[in-house]
């Protein structure tokens, strides 16, 4: 080979490498993706914030994940921050939905694109698309499931004295799921099938500010003291599982579960490990899982369809109003689980392994 005929093709074989490795760094950055994240205090959102960011990774975005630990004005921050840094879009599980609007105008000013993850941001027109479940059916299996453990466990003792518990009132979906188990429970208590004896009912008095467990175990204390020193409850209607373990310290606190005191059937959301375990150990009736891969997916989805002038998957158009308009949504099933389908609803999805749980 002479030495002219040599450098050409070294000069050809580096032009061709350097192309290669040009078009692979740009296959590798899909878009620059902001979510914002409540908390690290509860498992499920830290399932949800690594599937996102495996999910987001693995199609070649480059993720900046942030958690405001249940502080507004952190999270406000936070999302500012991501707009000044320049991301293309937001992902957002907002701590009160109805905080953001002046965050989201400005995510809009920069042509920044907004998905509400899970929970609804109201009061914005600058809200693009919301990724969640089917959080009224959240709130009817809930129901349905408690109405199930009673006639199971306290078959012959009607009318059910039952106690309600709501989700945090800055959270819309807490509306969701309490309108949707009162589907369910509401006929029953007409007819004289169940009694709320502390007669506390509506989200204005039974919901609990930031999904607090310390603050509904505390509720459950003196719902306890006031009306049950000479009755028994039957059933606690609680709508996460951080709540249940609450509810249940409490109940075991004066001597449920133990003696002739029969553990009260105990509802709750999100397939906790803890709460997972507590269903086993049979004090937890049973929980509602959201598999946060699903949600994860549908979210990337909408993401990859924003940034590349396509059409995000969506199969609701009708149910969210954030107050300033519908936002399009996509609604992912929720699943009951109880002590009798959590090994073939958790473990044969692959969510969790039986090392996690036993």
């Amino acid at each position: 080979m002479t030495l002219l005929k040599f450098m050409l093709t070294t000069t050809a074989l580096v032009a061709m490498t350097t192309g290669m490795l040009t078009t692979g760094a740009l296959a590798q950055d899909a878009g620059y993706v902001g979510i914002a994240m409540p908390t690290k205090s509860s498992a499920r959102w830290i399932a949800d914030g690594d599937n996102m960011v495996k999910q987001f990774e693995e199609a070649g975005y480059t993720v900046d994940l942030q958690y405001a630990e249940d502080d507004i004005p952190n999270q406000l921050a936070q999302i500012e921050n991501m707009i000044t840094k320049g991301v293309d879009v937001l992902v957002i599980a907002a701590i009160d939905g109805t905080t953001l609007s002046n965050a989201l105008a400005n995510a809009a000013a920069s042509d920044i694109e907004v998905v509400a993850y899970d929970r609804l941001i109201r009061d914005s027109g600058d809200v693009s698309y919301y990724a969640t479940f089917d959080n009224f059916k959240v709130g009817v299996q809930q129901a349905t499931t408690l109405v199930d453990g009673l006639n199971a466990r306290f078959p012959d003792q009607k009318p059910w004295n039952v106690e309600l518990f709501g989700g945090s009132p800055d959270d819309n979906n807490a509306y969701f799921f309490y309108d949707g188990a009162m589907s369910v429970l509401q006929p029953m208590i007409d007819a004289g099938d169940m009694v709320i004896q502390s007669g506390q009912m509506g989200m204005d008095q039974v919901g609990t500010l930031r999904w607090d467990g310390s603050v509904a175990q505390a509720r459950m204390d003196n719902l306890l003291s006031a009306n049950y020193t000479d009755k028994q409850v039957h059933a606690v209607l609680s709508p996460y599982d951080g709540l249940s373990i609450g509810i249940l310290s409490s109940l075991k606190g004066v001597g449920y579960g133990s003696g002739d005191m029969k553990m009260p059937i105990v509802s709750g959301q999100d397939a906790e490990i803890q709460s997972v375990k507590s269903m086993i150990a049979d004090e937890q009736y049973s929980t509602i899982f959201k598999d946060t891969r699903e949600l994860a997916r549908v979210t990337v989805g909408m993401v990859e369809a924003l940034l590349n002038d396509g059409e995000p998957e969506i199969n609701d158009t009708e149910t969210y109003d954030n107050g300033i308009k519908v936002v399009p949504s996509y609604l992912l099933e929720p699943l009951p689980v109880t002590k009798e389908n959590w090994e073939a609803t958790l473990l044969d999805s692959g969510y969790y392994t039986r090392d996690q749980i036993e």
